[in-house]
Order: structure tokens, then C-alpha cells, then sequence
């Protein structure tokens, strides 16, 4: 006959020097995390020198035209001379891809913790993102890749955009490449579906 050893018991047993050793070694990726919280600042920082330059070009100011001309402007082809639908559609680009990369680091900054460091106990916050009540190591890679699908869209926008300032091997090479994150994302779903199915009984 065999007996069951107490859950309460087996888990106030200490853990031995070296698995704790090897368990608190995850606390090494928080310089990590911070890291990317610094660069998020920068995005940010980033962000509003733009808008704010944008902003200054649509009133007149000259320096602010000129640095949104050169941000624009593209290696051997014509630079644009004054703010038009083109120009402005490039900044807005720019900015909705400084957004979502923003967006692709607070997933890896938050999800990333969350799963690998150290639960965060936001259950009860109204502020919690819904994905993060189930991530986990195979949700957020799908969320990544789908992060950065999105940011692959922007990018080939702005070189559809100045299609005429591109060959056509770049052209092909960028969808190109698009598609093999497309194609990826779509595989990482697949094995991720393959490893966790869905629940497939019916209630009655």
C-alpha cells in the first residue's frame, strides 16, 4: 500500500543549496528588462522629437522642414523639397512604427517577467493587460511574432510609398522577407495549437 505524501509538507521542505542556486539565476535577467525599459525612454524620446518637428514643419519653421526633409529623404533618389501628403504620410509611418515597436518591448519587458522572473500578482489591478492573464512562454512568442508582422507591414508601406525610388530586387527581397515572417508567425501558431489543442468537449 502506498501513501501520498502531504502537498502542504512537500512544499515548506526547503530547496537544497543547489537547485536554489540554479532557481534564483533567473533574477540575472532583470539588468535585462531594465535595460529595456531605458530603451523604451528613448523610443519615447524619440517619438516626440519627431512629432513635435512635424508639427513645427506644418507651421513654417524651416529647421523642423528640414529635418523631417532629410528623415524622409532616400539614398539616390530625389529629396523632397516641401512637406506634402507623401512626406507627411512617411512621418506618420514613422511614428506609428516607433509605436509599435514600443508596443513589442513592453509585451517582451512585461511578459518576459512575468514568465521567466517573477509572477507580478496584477490579478486584482484594473489596468491588467488581458493577454497577461494567460501568457506563457508559447503565447508570447506568438504575440512576438505577430508584434512583429505588424512592424513589417509599416516598414513595406513606406517602401511601397517610394516604390519608385527602389529597384525591383529590393521590392521583391522586402515582401519577400515579409512573408517568411508572415509564414513563421503562421508556423509558431501551428505548433503552439499542436502542443496545447484547444478543449474540444461539448458541453450538453
Amino acid at each position: 500500500m502506498t501513501t501520498h505524501e502531504d502537498p502542504n509538507i512537500k512544499a515548506q521542505r526547503p530547496i537544497r543549496p543547489l537547485p536554489n542556486l540554479i532557481f534564483m539565476s533567473r533574477w540575472l535577467q532583470l539588468p535585462l528588462y531594465l535595460g529595456l525599459i531605458l530603451a523604451q525612454g528613448v523610443y519615447v524620446f524619440h517619438f516626440w522629437v519627431e512629432l513635435v518637428d512635424l508639427i513645427g514643419a506644418a507651421m513654417g519653421n524651416q529647421a523642423a522642414l528640414d529635418h523631417i526633409l532629410n528623415a524622409v529623404a532616400i539614398d539616390g533618389a530625389t529629396k523632397p523639397t516641401k512637406l506634402n501628403e507623401s512626406t507627411i504620410m512617411l512621418v506618420v509611418l514613422g511614428l506609428i512604427d516607433v509605436v509599435m515597436i514600443s508596443n513589442l518591448l513592453i509585451m517582451v519587458i512585461v511578459g518576459g517577467y512575468e514568465t521567466f522572473v517573477s509572477r507580478m500578482n496584477l490579478e486584482s489591478h484594473p489596468d491588467q493587460p488581458e493577454w497577461l492573464s494567460h501568457v506563457n512562454a508559447s503565447v508570447l512568442k506568438v504575440k512576438l511574432a505577430t508584434a512583429i508582422i505588424g512592424i513589417s507591414s509599416i516598414h513595406l508601406l513606406k517602401t511601397f510609398i517610394n516604390a519608385s525610388a527602389y529597384d525591383a530586387k529590393t521590392l521583391i527581397a522586402q515582401t519577400g522577407i515579409h512573408i517568411t515572417f508572415l509564414v513563421s508567425a503562421m508556423a509558431i501558431a501551428y505548433c503552439d495549437r499542436l502542443m496545447s489543442p484547444p478543449n474540444t468537449h461539448k458541453s450538453h
